[in-house]
């Protein structure tokens, strides 16, 4: 995984691919010919192949994809000319033209004929196994992080491992997921054909195909979702040490593996998301069209006149129509009068009384008797409150207190006895022992 290129280098490679008018033209027999020498070369662990070994592979390729071909050494010539123009086949003896050459598969020749080849769908097991190893490896990269003292520990225990090894298993999840495209789109061309040839009879089978994807990617994306939280957390960690060492070969290495792992989840969410849109719409057309008309009697009448419309134009008449009125059962009401009072004066004329001073009058009642030998405030209460009237006994006994308090010698024990004054009040009790003098 190497550092992200300039943001020229886009348009560099696009310009230098268009000065050098690269381009790939590979027949079927092309690809059988170097599907033949990929697999040839695996099973017999081979790095070249003679001149003579090409010819016969391609004579063998010409004898099942076109049999009866005329003169299929000549074409087995040419054929590895043109695999070579277009870098699918190298030379690497370099004898030139002293004698015949050793061949090699290019790397471009060997990723075509694997994406024909390898069927890497992602699976359960499959990302079960990859995230845990990566997980691991992560662990390991963090621990030698967490140790590295100098650059070239960084280098070769962080940079290095991310570069390759974690690159390399990100690859594979990544190559992994597009096989898994792939397949949902050959899911879809299954569904559309069935449609085409059964029509009512294929609507089990599409269910069938419909839940069983349903159920594999909802596995994917709860792997997904849980995995890649765990890896972004363990590189951020890695990445928080590679700032805090100054290292920024190793800071850039993290943050271009992380937006790896953010590409990942976004893939999962976005394929679930996806086919589930697609779900929808297959139900919808199953539920809509298919059951509706097993006999597809109705779209054959659709389609045929959808087909004769030229000659015998046909059109929608709609008859506007009302909407529907409801009329209410009619139901008696009951005229409730309106809530009144009878009309008062409210201005009324004043009315003259006797001034009063309630005040005044309780102060000269308390000090009358105490005069009269009155020794506590349960006796000076009962002498006084019966006096005024009885809606002003209760607030009256605070101020008979008050006035207790201001005109005589009191004394009260610690625990000051209640006592009852007349028949429904009652006050803590003080001794008087007569009015102070001015």
């Amino acid at each position: 995984m190497t550092p992200a290129p300039p943001s020229n280098e886009p348009n560099r490679v696009i310009a230098s691919l268009a000065r050098d008018q690269v381009n790939l033209d590979l027949k079927t027999v092309d690809l059988c010919f170097l599907a033949g020498l990929y697999l040839r070369a695996d099973k017999a662990a081979l790095a070249s192949f003679e001149e003579d070994v090409l010819i016969d592979m391609f004579e063998q390729v010409c004898d099942v994809v076109e049999p009866g071909a005329e003169n299929p050494r000549k074409r087995a010539t040419h054929a590895i000319q043109r695999l070579r123009e277009q870098r699918m086949l190298a030379r690497v003896d370099g004898a030139g033209i002293v004698r015949a050459g050793d061949y090699a598969l290019t790397t471009l020749a060997a990723a075509v004929v694997q994406y024909f080849l390898t069927d890497e769908a992602l699976t359960r097991e499959s990302l079960t196994l990859l995230t845990g190893t990566l997980s691991a490896q992560l662990a390991e990269v963090l621990a030698a992080a967490k140790k590295a003292t100098d650059t070239d520990a960084w280098k070769s225990k962080v940079s290095g491992p991310l570069r390759v090894t974690v690159s390399e298993l990100v690859s594979g999840i990544e190559r992994r997921q597009r096989g898994l495209d792939a397949q949902q789109e050959e899911v879809q061309a299954e569904i559309a054909k069935l449609l085409q040839s059964d029509w009512f009879s294929a609507v089990d089978r599409c269910q069938l195909l419909l839940d069983t994807t349903t159920s594999t990617l909802s596995e994917l994306n709860e792997i997904l979702l849980r995995d890649t939280h765990l890896f972004v957390a363990l590189l951020l960690e890695i990445q928080g040490l590679a700032t805090a060492a100054e290292n920024r070969e190793a800071e850039e290495t993290v943050q271009r593996v992380i937006e790896h792992v953010d590409r990942i989840a976004a893939w999962g969410s976005a394929r679930q998301q996806a086919w589930s849109e697609y779900y929808q719409y297959v139900h919808r057309y199953l539920r809509d069209v298919v059951r509706l008309d097993p006999d597809r009697a109705l779209s054959q009448r659709l389609r045929d006149q959808a087909a004769a419309w030229p000659t015998s134009p046909f059109f929608l008449l709609v008859a506007h129509a009302p909407s529907i009125r409801l009329l209410r059962a009619l139901e008696a009401r009951v005229e409730r009068p309106p809530v009144a009072r009878p009309r008062t004066e409210r201005e009324a004329d004043p009315e003259w009384v006797e001034p009063e001073n309630v005040h005044a009058d309780i102060e000269a009642l308390v000090a009358q008797a105490i005069d009269e030998g009155a020794s506590t405030l349960a006796d000076v209460s009962s002498r006084v409150l019966p006096k005024l009237p009885e809606a002003l006994h209760y607030a009256a006994a605070g101020r008979v207190a008050d006035a207790v308090g201001r005109l005589a010698r009191v004394h009260g024990e610690h625990e000051r006895p209640w006592a009852p004054v007349l028949s429904r009040l009652e006050v803590e009790d003080w001794t008087v022992d007569g009015r102070d003098t001015p």
